[in-house]
């Protein structure tokens, strides 16, 4: 479902029916009560900058030596997980914490990533 939606151009986060409460990573029972009542929604693919990591090393199998802005995000719904920044120099004065971000999905073979760039400051 979480890929589904991806290629869908959604972000698909699990959700617990009888607690209301968002998780990530996914998984058949609710981390906080343990029920099996569990459904996938979309969400707002919206949140903030919660941690990053610039790693310098290349990545061959996303085809690309430039430096990658791994990052940990906070989504509005209130769950956190691991993804990219794009769109932005990677410099640490670009990455504030706490910066709003929005998903986007890149390709990625057959996949597509869901990736994080910067919202725009109007």
């Amino acid at each position: 479902m979480f890929w589904d939606g991806t290629a869908a151009g959604e972000l698909r986060i699990q959700r617990c029916t009888p607690c209301e409460k968002f998780y990530f990573y996914p998984r058949p029972y609710c981390p906080t009560c343990h029920s099996d009542q569990v459904e996938w929604q979309v969400v707002s693919g919206k949140g903030t900058l919660a941690s990053y990591n610039i790693n310098y090393r290349p990545f061959p199998i996303f085809e690309t030596d430039e430096p990658q802005v791994i990052a940990l995000i906070e989504l509005d719904e209130g769950v956190r997980l691991m993804s990219n920044i794009v769109g932005v120099e990677p410099l640490p004065e670009n990455l504030p914490l706490g910066m709003r971000v929005s998903v986007e999905f890149e390709p990625r073979g057959d996949q597509f990533l869901p990736v994080f760039t910067p919202e725009s400051r109007s």
